[in-house]
């Protein structure tokens, strides 16, 4: 049933982070919304979707997880959780206070982003818990497997467990030396709405959402930090895009192919502003990349694009942050600016992501310019290899196409959409 599933991408988190604060127990919390998501799939494609299906599904979870307790635990030890899971509610509305840090999801995620856990582990937890990803989706995000992945996380919630890590939002001091593993986090969010790993739509746009209210309650609770306002004008530029990324028959389009009256001027306006206030500060990586970001929303033409300073600014970016992503899109930009052949040079010096579809698609792409067709469409086969979007499957389809009845042309294609 879609409308369950899209429920459970929007509401997974929500419950669970309820459910969570009251049991201190992960795992239960977790098996309880899923057993909820499966009460709601047997019941409502007979009996309708109720009007507030969020609220529905915490209140089956809450049950669940006290019938559980009821049969597991002894009286002294369930009756303050049962009591507590009693008194939970329907879920926090959106626009209460976000100073007042009213959400357990916030309070969840900087549990998962406790220094005890290891970076990879945090964020993968807080993806899992709070976004409802698959090991399989997380895993790809991490470029590794679906049984390490799956791995990585039982690990991690067994460190909450035996540490006895509180489910809290912490204290000012606390909260700054977390910071970075949960700004990671919300990008990783973002990254996962807005290039969907597994499904028929280009994006998840509720877990783009998601991330940036994530980051603007954040803000709110940490202001001054440079780089959770890079953060948030990255997220907010890419986003104002959303409308234009696939056309009317849903498929792909690229950034140069966009039409850009239809971008979403309140969005990069507010993220051009968040930019320049990012870098007033020594920037960080997330503000680096804003800026970047903020080239293309300022070009009123794909043609206009700034291609040197974008060039200039990814070689900050690759001081700041030497990653293997960093430094293929660093190669596109110099394609970008001064020419295939040294994009291509560039691209063929970056190790590390044969597991990466858009190093095989970057690199396919200037091989055609170049006029290396044959070279190509192996590169593009073995991208599409590892696609598993329905509209970047049927995009790369068309490129391997294309290279049967095309010649190449001299000049790269902008891989961004």
């Amino acid at each position: 049933m879609e409308d369950v599933d899209r429920l459970f991408r929007r509401e997974s988190g929500r419950a669970v982070a309820s459910l969570v604060r009251i049991l201190g127990d992960l795992d239960l919390a977790e098996e309880a919304v899923q057993e909820a998501f499966m009460v709601a799939l047997e019941r409502w494609p007979e009996g309708g979707t109720p009007d507030n299906p969020g609220a529905w599904i915490t209140r089956v979870a809450r049950n669940r997880a006290i019938d559980r307790l009821r049969r597991e635990r002894t009286l002294a030890e369930k009756r303050d959780v049962v009591a507590g899971l009693q008194a939970i509610g329907a879920p926090p509305d959106e626009a209460e206070d976000a100073e007042s840090i009213p959400d357990d999801r916030l309070a969840l995620m900087f549990t998962c982003c406790h220094p005890a856990l290891a970076p990879e582990a945090r964020v993968a937890l807080t993806l899992r818990s709070l976004a409802g990803l698959t090991p399989v989706e997380i895993g790809r995000a991490f470029l590794v497997s679906e049984s390490a992945m799956a791995r990585r996380l039982s690990r991690a919630k067994a460190k909450i467990r035996d540490a006895r890590i509180p489910y809290e939002v912490p204290d000012p001091d606390r909260r700054r030396e977390r910071l970075p593993s949960v700004l990671a986090t919300l990008y990783l969010i973002f990254n996962e709405g807005y290039s969907a790993t597994s499904s028929d739509s280009l994006m998840r746009r509720e877990l783009c959402a998601e991330a940036i209210r994530l980051a603007r309650i954040l803000r709110e609770v940490m202001p001054r930090e440079s780089e959770g306002d890079g953060l948030l004008a990255l997220m907010l530029l890419h986003h104002s895009r959303r409308a234009t990324r696939v056309d009317a028959a849903g498929a792909m389009v690229l950034l140069a192919d966009q039409e850009r009256s239809r971008w979403d001027r309140a969005a990069i306006e507010e993220g051009l502003d968040l930019v320049r206030e990012a870098l007033a500060a020594p920037p960080g990586p997330y503000a680096v990349q804003a800026a970047i970001a903020a080239e293309h929303a300022r070009a009123p033409t794909a043609g206009a694009t700034d291609w040197p300073r974008i060039r200039r600014l990814y070689d900050w970016l690759a001081w700041l942050d030497p990653s293997p992503v960093v430094m293929l899109n660093r190669a596109v930009a110099i394609a970008m600016a001064e020419g295939a052949e040294r994009g291509l040079a560039a691209v063929e010096e970056v190790e590390g992501l044969d597991s990466y579809l858009h190093f095989h698609s970057a690199r396919a792409d200037l091989l055609e310019r170049v006029g290396r067709g044959h070279e190509a469409a192996r590169a593009y086969e073995r991208a599409l290899e590892l696609a598993t979007n329905a509209v970047e499957r049927s995009f790369l389809t068309g490129r391997c196409e294309r290279l049967r009845t095309t010649k190449p042309r001299g000049v790269p294609r902008q891989r961004a959409t």
